[in-house]
């Protein structure tokens, strides 16, 4: 496929610091899909991973079309761990330079009153498959000598949620590994960031079955997002991340669990 000229756009820098390929997972809609199409204007070749592929065949069309980046598309489920081998050896050969980790979703009320299959399966999605997704390529990373990893926590990841409660933690796991990779590989040439927002949007909130009176938008997460890599450990994107983070963060961390069991019984009711 014949490229059009490189971009001297917002996140130029990204595709010279890490290019030439972007890993992204989600990518079907919701954040996933914002960080597709921000990356293609970068001029990001794409690696595009979902369920369902014929809503990421028409994704990579378009973005082939509009960009003239190359868009590949591999469909998988994530709570399978062999299908995510799948996906790790298939990018074996490709030049990837970032990994976009924006597959999960979430579940809400009271844990003992949820199905068992399905918090098992999140934590599959939210903390498995992201560790075997990040450990991959995190090694091709440092042995090229130069990567970035986004992995998406959340405004919850920070103190217990009560109506929440595996989902918080699925979220904590993520922040406290990605703080972790941020020391672990910064020497080697890999930046590592951990995306923190508060509600978004998107079908997300249908899935968990929350409502949101207001929220972010998905091309607001990835644009904040895309803007921190390589310069934070953590980014609350967006303004109401931030705001949520201040209203929380003078709480001991018993209060900030209190207050989010207000917020959780709010978004939950039925």
């Amino acid at each position: 496929m014949s490229r059009l000229p490189a971009r001297s756009g917002r996140f130029s820098r990204l595709h010279h610091r890490y290019g030439p390929t972007a890993l992204v997972t989600g990518a079907s809609e919701g954040i996933g899909r914002a960080f597709a199409v921000r990356l293609a204007e970068a001029d990001f070749n794409l690696i595009l991973v979902a369920r369902r592929e014929p809503v990421l065949d028409g994704l990579a069309r378009d973005l082939r079309s509009r960009h003239g980046i190359d868009a590949q598309v591999l469909a998988a489920d994530l709570s399978d761990a062999g299908q995510v081998c799948r996906i790790i050896e298939a990018t074996a050969g490709s030049d990837v330079g970032l990994l976009v980790a924006a597959a999960g979703f979430g579940t809400s009320g009271p844990f003992i009153e949820g199905d068992l299959d399905a918090e098992l399966g999140m934590i599959d999605v939210n903390c498995r498959a992201l560790a075997q997704m990040t450990h991959a390529l995190a090694r091709r990373f440092a042995e090229r000598g130069r990567g970035g990893i986004i992995l998406m926590s959340s405004l919850v990841a920070f103190q217990g949620v009560p109506r929440a409660a595996n989902y918080a933690a699925t979220k904590a796991y993520v922040q406290n590994l990605a703080e972790g990779l941020h020391a672990e590989l910064r020497p080697r040439g890999v930046d590592v960031l951990a995306s923190a927002p508060g509600p978004v949007v998107s079908g997300f909130g249908r899935r968990a079955a929350m409502r949101f009176a207001t929220g972010q938008t998905p091309d607001e997460v990835a644009m904040g997002t895309l803007h921190a890599l390589g310069r934070r450990t953590t980014v609350r994107p967006g303004f109401l991340a931030k705001a949520l983070e201040t209203a929380l963060k003078p709480l001991p961390r018993p209060g900030r669990v209190m207050m989010m069991a207000r917020v959780m019984a709010g978004m939950t009711a039925r």
